[in-house]
């Protein structure tokens, strides 16, 4: 577990959008999640960074720059490490008003044919992409009941919706999480609990480079001629929408995707 640090005041006229919120981002240890923590905690939010790697580095990151972090570590198949989570970060912070279910197996898949894909494969997929957020949920939501409400955020991918070939274990479990999404909104509404769905396109991180490899220039080129913003999405082009989500901003907005995604057209 990671120590936290203290925020000052923020500079400039405007006030930060998530003051006095803490909000719990899993897959935080690198790439898109530890984007996310920096971004939420810019808007003043007490971010709680969860992985099963190491989250030092995106803590040191939040707090050099004045704002309140703590690391743990956990493994979103294991319910009893998910609720020793919520717990470290109850106690920490005293509650929870968010949760951006971000932790994916992605990098360390196959990529190759439906019928070649190795079944543990296609089980740790959903075991990470599908059974994590919905262990995190059933751990969160009752400090987020406790709270008066919250919002959760869960990341999907263009994969579900656009169909990426030679992966359909990760765009399987990602269509998956549109689901969930949708009925747990149904769910939680009388709670006050909303819970949305962001799908973006390829994102330029450490895991787009080692899921494709070698062919990742190419494969990241055709994916964005496909797109009417035609560049590839980095991870700053997500972050916005997730801190948009978990605020106040976006208080009467449950149960929908949010495609960043540039706006990616049939060719």
């Amino acid at each position: 577990m990671v120590g936290r640090g203290a925020r000052g005041e923020s500079e400039g006229t405007a006030l930060p959008q998530l003051e006095g919120k803490v909000v719990m981002v899993t897959g935080a240890a690198r790439g898109l999640g530890r984007r996310y923590c920096e971004a939420l905690a810019g808007e003043g939010a007490a971010v709680v960074g969860v992985d099963i790697s190491d989250c030092a580095d995106t803590v040191a990151s939040v707090t050099e720059t004045g704002g309140r972090a703590l690391g743990v570590t956990v493994d979103v198949t294991d319910l009893d490490s998910c609720r020793a989570g919520v717990a470290a970060a109850v106690t920490e912070f005293g509650r929870l008003d968010g949760l951006v279910n971000n932790a994916a197996l992605y990098a360390t898949l196959t990529s190759g044919p439906f019928d070649a894909i190795p079944e543990r494969e296609w089980d740790a997929a959903m075991s990470v992409n599908v059974t994590g957020i919905w262990n995190m949920c059933r751990v969160a939501v009752p400090a987020m009941r406790e709270a008066g409400g919250g919002s959760i955020v869960n990341i999907s991918s263009l994969a579900a919706v656009y169909g990426l070939p030679n992966a359909l274990h990760y765009t399987t479990s990602k269509a998956a999480v549109l689901g969930l999404t949708r009925g747990l909104a149904r769910e939680l509404g009388r709670n006050w609990i909303r819970v949305n769905a962001v799908a973006p396109s390829a994102v330029e991180t450490e895991g787009t480079r080692e899921f494709f490899g070698e062919g990742k220039d190419r494969a990241l080129d055709v994916i964005a001629k496909q797109q009417s913003l035609r560049r590839t999405l980095d991870p700053s082009d997500v972050a916005g929408t997730i801190v948009y989500l978990v605020s106040d901003a976006s208080k009467f907005v449950t149960g929908q995707t949010l495609m960043v995604d540039g706006g990616t057209v049939s060719t």
